[in-house]
């Protein structure tokens, strides 16, 4: 007896797994992901803790989709043939620009002297926020407030120890927590956190680095403010990202570094037709752009020529005799 012919209706072979090399490549970019969340935590929890929630709450998604993508791997699966096979291979490429965000923007963590001055006394008092620091006087408060920026990924509590002199001073300071620390993302939060403060009725705002220029950016939009205008703009090494010169109308100190590797001291002059005639610049001698917070150092920077506590007490000094020049 002859076999019957193959049905041509029949159902056809499962397809061989995909190629190891896709596999592996698959293995590969979900193992670095749980490893950079693992960095992350073991080299930057105090930041991500005591940090705006949104990096902590990216990370806990890049660990499970991370295990998730792995455990498939160990289950094969059939050839993904043409367009399939070719958006598989995207989502690996994007999944690998993913993990090197998430190293990207692990924070710079506070150190001391700053995370001592989170600690409330008989002069300050101090309240965490899940979004912003708040450091008010205990005793008579000024109607003057301070609203200052932190420099990129830089966690907002390492600018506790040179502006609390503000608030020993009597002025109500207030550092937001950047989403993703990075100042384009808290563009907002001074309009929404003026609100919250309806005894502030004159406005300082300042900023590090890059939040400085975002700082100058809300400067120049409330300024004219009826309520609670910005009189005082305060730059740490930094400067605004357009000509501020005839639309600004609030006083402005720039203090700079002039050891500063980042925003350098040529960077800081030519910086000076962009803001409004008569404006203070003060060049701390022999400091660096990373001594303006307390977060350790930051590459790209310069050497300094002169100590951490120098550098902080002659910022802090400054910053308070302008905010005193502006209050009522």
């Amino acid at each position: 007896m002859t076999e019957n012919p193959v049905d041509a209706t029949s159902s056809p072979a499962p397809a061989p797994p995909d190629p190891s090399w896709v596999t592996w490549g698959v293995r590969v970019v979900a193992a670095a992901g749980v490893l950079v969340v693992a960095w992350a935590c073991v080299t930057g929890w105090g930041a991500i803790v005591h940090g705006h929630p949104l990096y902590a709450v990216l990370l806990l998604a890049t660990l499970i989709g991370s295990a998730f993508i792995g455990r498939r791997t160990l289950h094969p699966r059939a050839t993904r043939t043409g367009w399939r096979r070719a958006i598989r291979i995207v989502l690996v490429v994007a999944s690998v620009g993913w993990v090197g965000l998430m190293v990207w923007l692990r924070p710079f963590t506070a150190v001391e002297p700053a995370l001592a001055a989170m600690s409330s006394d008989a002069k300050v008092t101090v309240a965490e926020y899940p979004t912003q620091i708040v450091m008010s006087p205990t005793g008579s408060a000024s109607d003057t407030g301070v609203f200052f920026q932190p420099g990129a990924k830089v966690d907002a509590r390492a600018y506790a120890a040179v502006l609390r002199p503000l608030a020993e001073a009597g002025f109500t300071v207030i550092i937001p927590k950047q989403p993703l620390g990075i100042a384009f993302l808290s563009i907002t939060t001074f309009d929404a956190t003026k609100p919250a403060y309806p005894a502030i009725t004159r406005w300082v705002v300042g900023g590090h680095s890059l939040g400085g220029s975002i700082a100058a950016m809300q400067a120049n939009s409330g300024d004219h403010d009826p309520t609670a205008p910005v009189v005082g703009l305060l730059l740490y090494a930094s400067y605004p990202i357009s000509d501020l010169s005839t639309s600004l109308s609030a006083k402005v100190l720039s203090v700079s570094a002039t050891n500063d590797g980042l925003a350098t001291p040529d960077k800081v002059e030519a910086s000076r037709p962009m803001l409004p005639a008569g404006s203070t610049f003060t060049p701390i001698d022999g400091s660096v752009h990373a001594f303006f917070g307390d977060y350790g150092p930051q590459p790209g920077d310069g050497t300094p020529a002169i100590s951490h506590d120098d550098a902080r007490t002659q910022i802090s000094r400054d910053s308070v005799d302008f905010v005193r020049t502006l209050s009522k």
